[in-house]
This record gives structure tokens, sequence and C-alpha cells, in this order.
């Protein structure tokens, strides 16, 4: 069984090296990284290519061409993996805010569903404690937005820690899918929600970075806020496949 996890990078250099180590400590076989980088001035590219020597090529790179959003990024590593016969495909960030320890209950819980969600808004999922006030409200009122215009019963739709089977990902119109901020998840889940795909979520402890800067900024949540709107009509010919 070939798990390969597709991880966006932009100027995360400081994060890499102990990202990588603690996610081949988990002992999983088959398990593989493919690092999506957007040419960071920092040299995170070059770095993930030594580090791909140090772990017998079980970290495959990508190298764009400049900062092309997270949407693409994730669309072109998912196209990669399957290409390359990966059986489950796993997204999450670089900074150390999704728990990697999950990652086998993930692809656990793929025997029995097709999406496997690391969830911050069900039963025992938190958002980091530190965190100011008006950001947990943030972060709870643009998931509960998209929840309800969109009619989602997943509980945590704009989280970016998931794993997918390969068959589920093959049948997805990825070619359709337009959003490049956190609205990236949102429609990968209303997509997969329309094509009849099942969802299970896992309780997650959503941590603050450990270094490096956010990426989130007034133009990715602009785009979630109108994008939401234009997913029921984009997307109103899609039929179960399950």
């Amino acid at each position: 069984m070939k798990t390969t996890i597709v991880i966006p990078t932009y100027n995360e250099k400081e994060n890499l090296p102990l990202l990588m180590e603690t996610i081949f400590a988990l002992g999983m076989d088959g398990l593989n990284v493919l690092i999506v980088d957007d040419n960071s001035p920092d040299g995170t590219g070059a770095l993930a290519e030594e580090l791909s020597g140090q772990y017998q090529n079980r970290i495959q790179v990508m190298h764009r061409a400049g900062k092309l959003g997270l949407g693409t990024a994730y669309i072109q590593g998912f196209q990669r993996a399957i290409a390359a016969g990966s059986d489950l495909i796993g997204q999450m960030d670089a900074d150390f805010s999704h728990p990697i320890d999950k990652i086998p209950l993930l692809a656990k819980e793929l025997e029995t569903h097709d999406v496997a969600i690391g969830s911050r808004y069900v039963k025992g999922g938190k958002l980091d404690e530190d965190w100011p006030l008006f950001r947990k409200l943030l972060s709870g009122f643009g998931n509960l937005y998209a929840r309800t215009i969109l009619g989602l019963s997943i509980r945590d739709v704009t989280g970016g820690y998931k794993l997918w089977r390969k068959e589920t990902l093959a049948a997805m119109p990825l070619d359709r899918i337009k959003a490049n901020g956190y609205m990236f998840q949102v429609e990968m889940n209303y997509v997969a929600t329309r094509l009849g795909f099942s969802f299970t979520e896992i309780p997650i402890y959503f941590r603050e970075r450990i270094a490096g800067a956010s990426k989130m900024n007034f133009a990715i949540q602009r785009e979630a806020a109108i994008r939401c709107w234009k997913l029921r009509s984009e997307y109103r010919d899609l039929k179960a496949v399950k």
C-alpha cells in the first residue's frame, strides 16, 4: 500500500527538516512525501532535494515557477501522485499545525470511507488554545458560512488535513477546481459530496505554526465569501457515482 502526502511549500525552510523527520519516524510502510514548492526564495526547494537523498528518495519534489497558489499546488500534486501509483493520497500543511501522528489513523479510516478528515470541529477537536478570540470566531464563522450555503454535513469544511482514496480523486473533475486559498478545501469537499463519496472525521488539535509566516490574507477570505455562492450553479451537473 503506497501512501503519498502532498505538502505545498512557500518559504518553509525552517520547518522542513523536522517535518520530514517526524513524518518518517511514524514507521508507516509505503509512506512517501511529495513536496510542491513554489520557487521559495528562502531555498525550501533546494533543501527538499537534499532531504530526498537522505530519505532514500521517499521524498519527491515538484518545482514550480513561482507562487501559483495552494489550489493549483494540490491539484498538480494529486495528479502526480495518482500517476505514480499511490493508493492513498494525503494533504497537510508544512507548518506543524496538523498533528502528524494522526496520519496512520486517517489511513485506517479509508478502509471504510472515501475521504478522511482531521477535524477541528467534531467532538474532541480543538483550535490552538493561544489563538485570540477574534481569530477563533473568524475560523468558526467561515466554516459555518460555507457549510450553511452549500448544505454540507461535514463539520470541518475548511480544514486542510485529509487523506483520499486514489479512486476518489481520480473520479473527480480536478481540472474544474478553481479556488486557490482555503476555499479550495471547501470546493473539493463539495464536489466529492455531489459525487456521492463518503466522509469521516477524526478529532485533531490544530496548533499555531512553529516557524514561518501565515499565508492567510484578505484576498483569500474574499475569494471564499464569493465563491461559496458560485459552487452550487457551477457543479449542478454532477451526479453521484457511488
